[in-house]
Order: C-alpha cells, then sequence, then structure tokens
C-alpha cells in the first residue's frame, strides 16, 4: 500500500537510536511517558502521519538493549547542532494508555529499552502508566538534510519541519514487511486489548 502523504511536514522528536530502530525495522511501537509537560493534558497523540526527528542524547545508548550498527557514540550538545538529517516517516495505527506493570513488561521481547528505562517512564509521576503507539515506519528513498533552527529545541514532541521532505514520500518502503508488520502488531493486540 503506497504512503500518502500528508499536508504538512510534522516531525516527532525521538531519540536518534529509537528512529534508527523504526527505520531498519527492529521494532514498530513507540512508549511516551505520561507526565511529558506539553501544556495542560500532558502528552497526546496529535499526528496520524509524522517524520521521526532524531534527537541527540549521550547517555542513550546505555538505556537500551539495542543500538544500531556503526552508530554515532558522540553527541555534541544540542545546541550546538547545526543541521538535521532525518531517514524515516511513520503513520500512527493504534494507541494504548496502559497502567498494568504486568502488559508493560510483557512488551518487552517487542521493543529495545531497557526494563530500567521502561520502568522509569512507567512512574514518572502521580499517575503510573506509558502511552504505547503502534506506529508503521517508512524508509526515505534518501535522506532528508535540513538547517537546524532553535525552535525544534525544548521539551516538546511535535514540531513543524520544512516542506521539502514531503516528495520522499512518494517513494518511501515500508520498514518492515507486511507479514513482519502484521505478526508485530498482533502480538501487541493480543497483550494490551
Amino acid at each position: 500500500m503506497p504512503l500518502t502523504p500528508p499536508a504538512s511536514a510534522i516531525g516527532f522528536k525521538e531519540w536518534s537510536y529509537v528512529c534508527d530502530s523504526l527505520v531498519q525495522g527492529v521494532q514498530t511501537m513507540i512508549l511516551r511517558k505520561g507526565g511529558i509537560h506539553e501544556g495542560r493534558g500532558g502528552f497526546e497523540w496529535k499526528h496520524k502521519a509524522f517524520f521521526l526527528f532524531p534527537t541527540w542524547f549521550h547517555t542513550q545508548g546505555e538505556k537500551l538493549r539495542w543500538v544500531p550498527e556503526n552508530a554515532q557514540r558522540a553527541f555534541p550538545p544540542e545546541e550546538e547542532r547545526t543541521s538535521v538529517d532525518i531517514d524515516g516517516f511513520a503513520t500512527l495505527e493504534q494507541v494504548w494508555k496502559v497502567t498494568d506493570w504486568a502488559k508493560v513488561e510483557a512488551l518487552a521481547p517487542l521493543h529495545i529499552w531497557n526494563e530500567e528505562t521502561v520502568k522509569d517512564r512507567f512512574v514518572y509521576d502521580d499517575e503510573s502508566c506509558l502511552h504505547i503507539a503502534l506506529v508503521r515506519a517508512w524508509k526515505l528513498p534518501s535522506r532528508s538534510t535540513f538547517p537546524y533552527s532553535k525552535s525544534y529545541g525544548g521539551c516538546r514532541s511535535w514540531i513543524n519541519l520544512p516542506e521539502e521532505g514531503l516528495p520522499l514520500l512518494a517513494d518511501a518502503t515500508p520498514a518492515m514487511t507486511d507479514a513482519a508488520w502484521s505478526e508485530t502488531s498482533r502480538r501487541l493486540h493480543e497483550i494490551l486489548d
């Protein structure tokens, strides 16, 4: 099924290695803590389709059970960043707000975060929960590169990006085969529904 490009270029900020895992078909889910400071309601899945905007976080490898081959090991401070490289896009397929730790634990074979990191996110604030998103990731035919802007910084998940990357979506390819994605989707539904 071909990808239908959205009307505007929205970026979803996520750790660089997590973006890689999605684009390389290693996993097909995103975990978000419930307490991120983004207005009164906290974090929300505001968009159904978005570019995967990699954030630089120098200790992210210590918080994951998988890192990309030949991964960039040293990340300069975000304020020294001069450009953004985007390799992937994702469509939001299903969202769950999970308050049962046993269900979160059961997801471990399906993602790359280590248990301590998942637990930290789960018990982040007064309400122990995680927002779990099943996404379908797409690899762009070529990297979209553009200058970094200070407007991309800060503790928010959604950002507006230059629209030059939108034409690349016409030739984007699924990160996972249909069969592999369907199987992972089935397993997620089995655990969380």
